[in-house]
């Protein structure tokens, strides 16, 4: 693909990207991917603290709405899509790059997972998502396409990810049933699967560092993926290239999937 032909994939289409908090978030690679294809964005940060690190980053890319977003916050989620209709008036593309679940459930293994600490868990990574998709249908008037990330230890055992397994096991799972739901609307829906990054989430995962080198040694084509991989992926599937495909979970790993 031609520079000039990425820097207008996108262009006039409006983004949502949730989910930033430095330059080293996925989401920022999904901000930059967008802008570097023309579209307009809106970006949120988690609460004062974070916006010290999101503002200049949205600055940087020039996004047009900057929201706080708490999605544990009753109304802040409203809030943002009410701003969005109203200096938009419609959204195309929305990335939901979030998740939590408290320290000592996510370390102390599933069997040790607190009822509170795994409702916790669900609804802040996975029906949060399902939320945003109520809000942004209405506003992607002429179709659109949602994403959120998942990783391989929904599919797969992988040491140490313990509830956090079965919870993103329910966000794939979303993600194919609201294609279904959405799909006569011309909405797609995709569960985006990126190999082991250093981000400041990963970073409370036991032994991240063990997972990482593991996977470089174990990938396909011997290199690790990083933040622009899965945002020039993500711009992809939001472009008329891929409009009839939906319900995926696209592994952006270097083929480390594949692996026995």
């Amino acid at each position: 693909m031609t520079a000039e032909v990425q820097s207008s994939m996108l262009k006039g289409r409006k983004a949502l990207v949730v989910g930033i908090a430095n330059e080293h978030s996925i989401a920022y690679g999904c901000a930059r991917a967008f802008r570097e294809s023309g579209a307009d964005l809106a970006v949120t940060y988690l609460n004062e603290k974070a916006k010290e690190f999101v503002g200049p980053l949205a600055k940087e890319l020039d996004a047009e709405i900057i929201m706080p977003l708490d999605v544990e916050k009753p109304g802040e989620l409203e809030a943002l899509f009410k701003k969005i209709e109203a200096v938009w008036g419609r959204l195309d593309m929305l990335v939901h790059s979030i998740a939590f679940a408290p320290k000592e459930d996510l370390q102390g293994g599933l069997l040790n997972c607190s009822a509170d600490g795994f409702a916790k868990a669900m609804d802040i990574s996975c029906h949060s998502f399902i939320r945003m998709a109520g809000l942004a249908a209405p506003l992607m008037k002429d179709g659109g396409t949602l994403f959120t990330m998942t990783f391989h230890g929904a599919q797969k055992v992988v040491s140490n990810y313990n509830v956090m397994g079965p919870v993103k096991a329910a966000l794939e799972a979303s993600c194919r049933y609201l294609a279904f739901e959405l799909g006569p609307q011309k909405i797609r829906v995709h569960a985006i699967s990126p190999g082991p990054l250093k981000t400041r989430a990963s970073l409370g995962l036991k032994d991240f560092e063990l997972l990482v080198n593991e996977a470089s040694a174990r990938t396909p084509l011997g290199e690790l993926v990083d933040i622009m991989d899965v945002g020039h992926a993500c711009a992809f599937l939001a472009s008329p290239f891929s409009r009839h495909l939906t319900g995926e979970t696209l592994y952006v790993d270097g083929g480390m999937n594949i692996m026995a």
